[in-house]
């Protein structure tokens, strides 16, 4: 089975709409599911 990953322009789009208050319930849900997919950052290596 193919490992699904957001893209990172869909991924910002995803965070804006978390950000943003007048976003309803529904497209929260969406963006947060969009982004649960999303390949963690490599900022945070440990050295």
């Amino acid at each position: 089975m193919p490992k699904k990953q957001t893209g990172k322009k869909a991924a910002k789009s995803a965070s804006d709409v978390l950000r943003d208050d007048r976003t309803g319930d529904d497209s929260k849900t969406a963006a947060g599911s969009a982004l649960s997919q999303r390949e963690k950052s490599s900022k945070s290596k440990k050295k």
